[in-house]
């Protein structure tokens, strides 16, 4: 099976990088056909059509958009509607012609960081040195909370004195990730992972 994903983010960014290997560790046999980076959210809900119509003339046989309900550049008070974002979306679809039959949503509760918050294991892989272990707690109900990359940021400044760069950091923490047991804590990894996967998680 050959799966294409869409991004909002740029070429090395998070979001890409994490999810491709998430699909590595969910299934070695799946063929990831170049994924698309549209470079932000505006970009995505309006030209994804376009690019899942090009995915599916590659020979994907499942398509997955992936874009976080709160972008980077988050302004205060702002409450994004998961809802709009898919009217947006599904309208850029019907206009490239594209069924959705093959494609498949996954809007991520906050932002990326929630999923890599439920294994803290995996974030004290990356902290700790021989000299310095760090032990991060696991986040038992990671897309409950608020601003997650602030939550990651605040426990890489609290043990580093740097702060979190998810084009660098992100890869490296899911790269630690023993299994996705504490990732199914999180609701739309779970839609992640069975859209690509074709079956239950």
């Amino acid at each position: 099976m050959k799966v294409g994903m869409i991004f909002e983010c740029g070429p090395d960014g998070a979001d890409k990088s994490v999810c491709e290997h998430l699909v590595r560790m969910l299934d070695p046999d799946i063929e990831i056909a170049p994924s698309v980076t549209l470079g932000n959210k505006p970009n995505l809900l309006s030209e994804c059509g376009s690019s899942a119509a090009q995915l599916l003339a590659d020979g994907c046989d499942r398509i997955i958009i992936v874009w976080d309900l709160y972008p980077a550049w988050r302004e205060k008070g702002q409450r994004p509607c998961r809802k709009e974002d898919c009217e947006i979306i599904m309208n850029s679809l019907a206009t490239a012609g594209v069924t959705p039959a093959n494609v498949y949503l996954v809007c991520i509760e906050e932002e990326l960081e929630a999923w890599l918050l439920a294994d803290g294991r995996a974030i004290s892989a990356v902290l700790s040195k021989p000299t310095h272990p760090v032990k991060v707690k696991d986040k038992k109900k990671p897309e409950g909370i608020k601003n997650p990359k602030k939550q990651l940021n605040k426990i890489f400044q609290e043990n580093t004195g740097r702060p979190y760069v998810d084009r660098q950091h992100a890869k490296m923490i899911v790269e630690e990730l023993e299994d996705l047991n504490k990732l199914r804590r999180c609701i739309t990894f779970v839609r992640f992972a069975e859209k690509v996967t074709g079956g239950t998680l």
